[in-house]
């Protein structure tokens, strides 16, 4: 059948990635419409092609090129679609830049996601996972979502409830994996909010800025100078920032790694589980800085594997299953990848 007038071929996909290794996706196109979204899936499923969806590309690896078809999700929106007097329901697109989406809500005076500033990726990628950073997760501030289900080829809304979220994840890790491709999400947002300053570094500077009644703008901007502060820019070193998630151990575990570690950090989960920070097992393994070829531990933050030129994606995965077994052998630990590994 003749190929779709959107769809290109034999596409470069590093630049569509925060990592940027080289990968090539046989076939590729981005997809701005419900209409377009069904004719790409259409094409795939009669051509018998692998379909991968991409987003912001900030939350991927890949060790290969992709004998497929990648679609690359390009919905815009930014619609108030209810209001109280004391908050608003913003619904987004899915392909809207998550961080110009935070700009744009600070400088309109909506609060709510400010301490999620700089986190790269999509509205939609802000769902399957869960994101979360300075002591806010998406979770906080979710109504609902949007979605084309390619099992039923419908489009089908998924409440709070249904998405299932947890600590970096939702059903959309699990049972809607490769099955819903995320079109809109609505977020409830306050219109006189109330900063959250539980995320000590941003108190912090608060008090170091002499700012004794910060506003959501200040927040906002303090997260930018904390990330900046210890995270590469992609546009500068790829990397997809955080590489694997917080470990959650039981509360014994902790306690019996204290006694060895004293300044083991861990932040309660609930009365039997503690969430350790990984990029500390990972410094404390001697990680940091660390280096074979261009694939590397960042030297600032041992919890971000860097790309510097031309790694591949099997070499940036091989660096990360040696922390893996590193972390493994010296506290009895596991870590996962947080990022989603394209074979």
């Amino acid at each position: 059948m003749p190929i779709p007038s959107i769809i290109q071929e034999n596409v470069e996909l590093a630049p569509y990635t925060t990592m940027g290794v080289s990968a090539k996706a046989k076939f590729f196109a981005g997809f701005r419409s419900l209409e377009e979204l069904k004719s790409l899936i259409e094409y795939a499923e009669r051509s018998g092609l692998k379909l991968l969806i991409l987003g912001g590309g900030s939350n991927v690896l890949f060790l290969s090129d992709f004998d497929g078809l990648v679609i690359r999700n390009e919905v815009e929106g930014f619609e108030i679609v209810s209001e109280t007097a004391d908050h608003i329901h913003l619904k987004l697109g899915a392909g809207e830049n998550w961080h110009e989406t935070v700009t744009r809500c600070v400088e309109k005076g909506w609060g709510g996601i400010e301490n999620l500033a700089l986190i790269p990726g999509t509205v939609g990628a802000a769902p399957i996972q869960n994101i979360g950073a300075y002591g806010v997760e998406l979770k906080d501030v979710f109504v609902r979502l949007e979605g084309f289900d390619m099992l039923e080829m419908n489009l089908r809304t998924l409440s709070f409830d249904e998405c299932n979220f947890g600590y970096r994840e939702s059903v959309l890790k699990h049972e809607l994996k490769g099955r819903l491709i995320i079109t809109s999400v609505t977020l409830r947002l306050a219109k006189d909010p109330i900063p959250n300053l539980s995320y000590k570094p941003v108190s912090t500077m608060m008090q170091d800025r002499n700012i004794a009644d910060p506003e959501i703008k200040d927040v906002y901007e303090a997260v930018i100078d904390i990330r900046n502060s210890k995270l590469p820019d992609p546009k500068e070193l790829g990397n997809t920032g955080s590489f694997f998630k917080n470990p959650v151990i039981t509360k014994v575990q902790f306690e019996q790694l204290q006694a060895s570690y004293p300044d083991i950090p861990g932040y309660l989960v609930d009365e039997h589980t503690i969430k350790v920070p990984a990029g500390w097992l990972i410094d404390q393994a001697g990680w940091k800085g660390y280096r074979e070829g261009d694939a590397g531990v960042h030297e600032k933050q041992a919890l971000v594997l860097v790309n510097y030129g031309n790694a591949t994606g099997i070499q940036i995965r091989s660096l990360a299953e040696k922390i893996i077994q590193s972390i493994r052998s010296k506290f009895d630990i596991l870590l996962t990848p947080e990022v989603n590994i394209i074979p």
